[in-house]
């Protein structure tokens, strides 16, 4: 069964056997401007509060994932226009990487500039192999101004980073995958797009039913232990992990663990 929410005119988040699939939709090529960076935000936070979501995918659509913020309506902006907008650039990709959820980007088309930037706000990505992505804002005079220098660097590395975002060259999801830039490359074949979202649903089903707290405990350590020293992120885990004892799925896990072996607990989310 499945449930559409309007978070904006250009995206909406769709519910369907406990996934959220944030779905841009601004044809033809979902550029991405305030009103669809802001529609993020919103169903970001819906998807964040829902207690039937339980993991996310962010789909573009069958031609194109998002082909980067709208240039037309920046070309005329002067200094102080971009001071007063950039809280915005970088809140709607701050939005999806903070959902306490497992997201994957279903990456089909181009993902280029803001929209290679969502794809790196994500936990995971997957690409059809005709995919192209990349940091073009170079070749305007500019650089990523939604995350790629910081989230790009920490996936890949600062040398495949700078190479990226220095050249602001396209790459195909083949390449993308051997650097790490995604997880997976999907033929399409005579599904096509489809094909990418099945294989997105496929990782996220697991999740669906699965401890939600615990798993959202597990986001926050890494995400937060990545920036900061051992100790720091030693002590964060420390915390999430005691915290887990007050969970319902903490002492369903360990009790069916003693009762029937690993992997066989039944979890409420709780």
């Amino acid at each position: 069964m499945s449930e559409a929410s309007g978070a904006s005119e250009f995206v909406r988040l769709e519910v369907e056997d406990g996934i959220g699939i944030i779905r841009l939709d601004r044809p033809p090529m979902n550029a991405l401007d305030a009103d669809v960076q802001r529609g993020i935000i919103a169903a970001s936070q819906e998807a964040s509060e829902r207690k039937d979501v339980f993991a996310v995918i962010v789909y573009g659509g069958e031609k194109v994932f998002a082909a980067g913020v709208d240039i037309k309506q920046m070309a005329d902006w002067s200094y102080t226009d971009m001071v007063d907008n950039s809280h915005l650039f970088q809140d709607f990709t701050r939005a999806l990487a903070r959902i306490p959820k497992p997201t994957v980007a279903a990456i089909t088309g181009y993902a280029l500039g803001g929209g290679c930037e969502v794809t790196l706000a994500c936990d995971f990505r997957i690409a059809a192999r005709g995919a192209k992505l990349g940091q073009p804002e170079v070749l305007l005079g500019l650089i990523p101004g939604a995350g790629g220098s910081q989230r790009l660097a920490r996936l890949v590395g600062p040398a495949k980073a700078k190479d990226l975002i220095f050249t602001g060259r396209f790459i195909d999801a083949d390449e993308a995958l051997a650097i790490g830039l995604v997880d997976q490359v999907v033929d399409p074949g005579e599904r096509g797009s489809e094909a990418v979202l099945a294989a997105a649903k496929e990782m996220m089903k697991k999740y669906a039913g699965g401890p939600a707290y615990a798993l959202r405990a597990a986001k926050e350590a890494i995400d937060s232990g990545l920036e900061t020293d051992l100790q720091s992120g030693l002590e964060i885990e420390r915390m999430l992990f005691a915290g887990l004892f007050a969970t319902k799925d903490r002492a369903a896990g360990m009790a069916s663990f003693i009762e029937s072996g690993p992997g066989k607990a039944t979890f409420e989310g709780a």
